[in-house]
C-alpha cells in the first residue's frame, strides 16, 4: 500500500503546479492532503476529485485557511472529520480527517504554527497536550494506524539544516522536540529535557533511511529550496504494530517537480 503526504499551501495553487497530472503516475493508494486554504463548494468537481479515488475534505470555518482532504481508492469503511468533543476549536480549522479500513486507521492531520504569534505558540502547545491522550487511546485500541501530516515540528538536528538558529523559534523550540520525544519514545534526548514517557509511535520514514539532509519543507524567502535549507516536518507516524510493514527503499521525498513549498513524503506499506 502506498501512502502520500503532501501539505498544499494551497489545493488551488498546487493544481495550477500539475499536481493532478503527477498524482496519476505515481499510482497511490492513499493521498493525506494538508492546508487546503479552499471550501468544498470551490474544489468541486474534477481535478479535485480525480478519477478512481473516494474524496474527503475537512475544511476550516475561516475562508482560505488550513482545511485536510484525503484521496482512497478503496472505499473506507467510516470516515471521521475532526477529532470531536473537546477540540471543537481545532475542528473549527478543519485539521484532522480519519479513514478506517479493517484495522487500519489513515489520517491526515495539519498541526498548527506558532511562528505567526505568541497566542498561536500557545494554541499549538495547548493542543498537543490536549492530543496526548487521544494518542495514548489510539495505541490502546490495538488498531494500526498511520498519521500523515504536517506535525509542524522537526525533531532533532538532522531534520533540520540550520539547527543552531533556530533553537528559539516555533518548530524547532526544546519542549515541541522534547514532545517528540515521548511520541517516539527516544531513550536519549538532544534536549536536554527529561523524557516524561513512550506513546508507542514510530516516525516511518526514519524506519530504514537514516541519511542526512532529508527535508520536506524550504521557506519561500532567500534561496532556501536551491540551497536544501529545509525542515523535516511532514510525518508518517505510525504504531509499532506497522514498524515491520515499512518497505525498505520506498520512502522518499519526491522533489522533482514543486506543487507547494513542501514535498510529497511517499511511504509504501506491506498491508
Amino acid at each position: 500500500m502506498k501512502v502520500i503526504s503532501l501539505n498544499l499551501n494551497g489545493i488551488r495553487a498546487a493544481a495550477r503546479k500539475g499536481l493532478y497530472d503527477w498524482l496519476p503516475t505515481v499510482d497511490a493508494d492513499i493521498v493525506c492532503l494538508q492546508e487546503l486554504k479552499a471550501q468544498p463548494d470551490q474544489i468541486e468537481g474534477e481535478p479535485y476529485h480525480p478519477p478512481g479515488y473516494h474524496t474527503y475534505f475537512h475544511a476550516a470555518e475561516k475562508k482560505g485557511y488550513s482545511g485536510v482532504g484525503i484521496y482512497s481508492k478503496q472505499k473506507p469503511d467510516q470516515v471521521q472529520v475532526g477529532l470531536g468533543d473537546g477540540f471543537e476549536d481545532v475542528d473549527s480549522e478543519g485539521r484532522y480527517l480519519q479513514v478506517d479500513f479493517g484495522d487500519l486507521s489513515v489520517v491526515s492531520l495539519y498541526m498548527p504554527s506558532g511562528s505567526s504569534k505568541e497566542e498561536r505558540q500557545a494554541f499549538k502547545i495547548d493542543l498537543m497536550d490536549r492530543f496526548e491522550s487521544r494518542l495514548q487511546a489510539m495505541v490502546e485500541s490495538g488498531r494500526q494506524w498511520i498519521i500523515c501530516g504536517d506535525w509542524n515540528i522537526a525533531h532533532k538536528k538532522a531534520d533540520i539544516k540550520n539547527w543552531r538558529g533556530n533553537q528559539k523559534n516555533s518548530g524547532f523550540l526544546p519542549e515541541e522536540r522534547s514532545w517528540m520525544d515521548w511520541l517516539y519514545g527516544e531513550t536519549v534526548s538532544e534536549t536536554g529535557l527529561p523524557i516524561k514517557g513512550d506513546a508507542g509511535f514510530v516516525d516511518a520514514f526514519r524506519v530504514h533511511n537514516n541519511e542526512q539532509h532529508q527535508y520536506t519543507w524550504w521557506s519561500n524567502r532567500g534561496q532556501a529550496w536551491a540551497n536544501n535549507t529545509g525542515w523535516r516536518i511532514d510525518y508518517h507516524v505510525i504504531t509499532r504494530n506497522l514498524r515491520e510493514t515499512v518497505i525498505s527503499g520506498s520512502e522518499h521525498i519526491y522533489k522533482e517537480q514543486r506543487f507547494s513549498d513542501h514535498a510529497p513524503l511517499v511511504i509504501e506499506y506491506d498491508i
